[in-house]
């Protein structure tokens, strides 16, 4: 049996000298299918202060841990920041990095000093949504395991959230996703299924650091379910569901915006 609290999740610590003493480092948690190097050029815009740029369970460097569920997620994150012995940190999260950030939140740690979200989702509100949800995390899954890495990606960014994606950017990100192992991406969505997620709307209400939720204003799904769940939405302009991705210079500039009282 391999316990989580022993997982250190492989990732890229870049120091600055420009680093005021008390600001936070700064914790990028890519999304599904993503790595950590994807951050570099965004966290390089933002030289006052330091980052961690980190690899999840299944991905990257990190590809060859495998977790069961979010408790472990969160016990390999908590080990990997022992580890780079960083003591006071915001997280940065999109996705399904963005569910984890959500989920660390949620356990009130007490070096966490900010939140900023991308198009994570805080949960499912019932659980015949619960079921369904996981379902068809399985059958992607399955896909993942038995179907060439080019085939199963082409139909994943097909999916109604990425609506938004012409067909050289959907070419893009196969090219740039086609090399990853199905197995450790199928155990990982398993394990993180949203299914799985609980619910943590009321949590995040009751944070007593500074939270904000980032959205992509042609991400109609998400948009809606910042406003259901009350969420402190700021839009990204000519952006769907990958909205840093698909308007860089304003993502750095909201990330700028808003952790720039940290330090």
């Amino acid at each position: 049996m391999i316990l989580a609290a022993t997982y250190i999740l492989c990732g890229s610590n870049i120091a600055t000298q420009t680093q005021a003493g008390s600001s936070p480092t700064l914790v990028w948690l890519h999304g599904f299918l993503g790595e950590g190097s994807e951050w570099r050029d965004f966290a390089a815009q933002l030289p006052e202060f330091s980052h961690l740029l980190v690899d999840l369970p299944g991905h990257g460097r990190s590809a060859q841990l495998s977790v069961d569920g979010f408790a472990a997620v969160d016990a390999a994150l908590q080990a990997t920041l022992a580890h780079y012995d960083i003591s006071s940190y915001a997280l940065i999260g999109y996705s399904l990095g963005g569910r984890v950030a959500m989920y660390h939140a949620a356990q009130y740690p007490k070096g966490l000093k900010a939140l900023l979200i991308e198009g994570g989702n805080p949960g499912l509100k019932t659980q015949a949504e619960r079921v369904a949800r996981i379902e068809n995390d399985a059958r992607w899954a399955e896909r993942f395991r038995q179907q060439p890495m080019p085939e199963v990606l082409q139909a994943w960014y097909r999916q109604p959230v990425f609506a938004e994606l012409s067909d050289p950017e959907r070419h893009r990100l196969v090219t740039l996703r086609a090399a990853q192992n199905g197995e450790p991406l199928a155990t990982m969505l398993e394990s993180t299924s949203l299914g799985k997620q609980p619910l943590l709307t009321e949590q995040l209400k009751t944070l007593a650091i500074p939270f904000v939720y980032l959205c992509g204003e042609r991400d109609a799904k998400f948009q809606q379910l910042a406003a259901e769940s009350d969420l402190p939405v700021r839009t990204i302009a000519g952006a769907g569901h990958n909205a840093h991705r698909a308007n860089p210079d304003e993502f750095v500039a909201q990330v700028r915006d808003f952790f720039t009282p940290l330090l």
